[in-house]
């Protein structure tokens, strides 16, 4: 357990630097854009083929990503009854709702959380090639066809192609998958490249929070509400009740699932929220109230499930 707040510590200690440096200006204007950018492009592609071409493939294809499908679809269902018995919103609105109550924050929050709390960033990569891979474009697809009554199928199949996260993993489970091994003049640069990953989408994450007011009167506080206790409480019950009587799953991979099912809404819900116009107030709420509500959720979890907490 001791070890668990550690890690806690550490994310919300750079986080809030990230924070004080966006209050005070040190970096200027749009910095954390630019820090996601470096980010997202070179240094989380980077450190994801490092860490995925020495971990056990079978991690990716195996009764732990079932889990987490599972309960990611039976999140996601509960949100669509709820709209369309209490909410009736439209689609585009509806489907962000419901990819805010099941998608989570894989890169952000999630590789910080696996690698300081589960002690490997392989407990996040199944999630992360799930939502990358298919739900995404999923998504993406029934927002381009409820907005403007067409679908560009050559942009949703090729958008995995267009992603350097995506691009990275497949590399690194390819590699681990037929056993090659790269000579260290090749791992070098990138495990150094790897290494800035966490401490800049961090402090990015801690940039982006100042200035943002929760829960304005009329930006759908009800919709925010049910999509955010979906997210941090139900889907988390969820995986832990099929991680330990469906799929069996060990102690580390139960707690493993179970935390990862609990980390916040991803800003990327919020990105395709601002990209189509629709739900952009409901979506930025939700990730806001989920990323504040997760860290208790995410501590109890620990006392809970850690392997040695109790």
């Amino acid at each position: 357990m001791g070890g668990v707040l550690v890690g806690f510590s550490i994310i919300g200690f750079v986080i809030l630097v990230g924070y004080l440096i966006e209050r005070f200006g040190v970096a200027g204007a749009g910095a954390h854009r630019v820090l996601n950018r470096i980010a997202f492009f070179v240094a989380t592609p980077a450190l994801l083929f490092t860490v995925l071409s020495h971990a056990d493939a079978r991690v990716l294809f195996s009764s732990f990503l079932l889990t987490s499908l599972c309960s990611v679809l039976l999140g996601a269902g509960l949100y669509l009854l709820a709209a369309r018995l209490f909410f009736h919103t439209p689609v585009a609105e509806t489907v962000l709702g419901a990819a805010s109550s099941s998608y989570v924050n894989a890169n952000n929050i999630g590789l910080p959380v696996a690698i300081y709390v589960l002690g490997s960033a392989r407990f996040v990569a199944p999630i992360l090639l799930l939502q990358l891979l298919v739900l995404a474009p999923m998504i993406l697809a029934v927002l381009d066809v409820s907005t403007s009554g067409r679908m560009s199928v050559r942009a949703i199949v090729t958008q995995p192609l267009r992603n350097p996260m995506i691009m990275a993993s497949a590399a690194g489970v390819l590699v681990s998958i037929t056993g090659v091994r790269l000579p260290a003049p090749v791992l070098a640069p990138l495990e150094l490249l790897g290494g800035a990953a966490i401490p800049m989408v961090l402090l990015a994450f801690g940039m982006s929070l100042h200035g943002e007011r929760l829960l304005r009167p009329g930006s759908g506080r009800r919709l925010v509400a049910t999509a955010a206790v979906i997210k941090v409480a139900v889907v988390p019950g969820l995986a832990y009740l099929l991680g330990r009587f469906v799929f069996a799953l060990d102690a580390a991979e139960l707690f493993g699932v179970v935390t990862i099912s609990a980390l916040p809404t991803a800003q990327n819900i919020y990105n395709f929220a601002a990209r189509y116009e629709r739900g952009v107030a409901v979506t930025r709420d939700t990730v806001l109230v989920t990323t504040l509500a997760s860290v208790p959720t995410l501590l109890l979890i620990a006392a809970l499930l850690a392997p040695g907490a109790a």
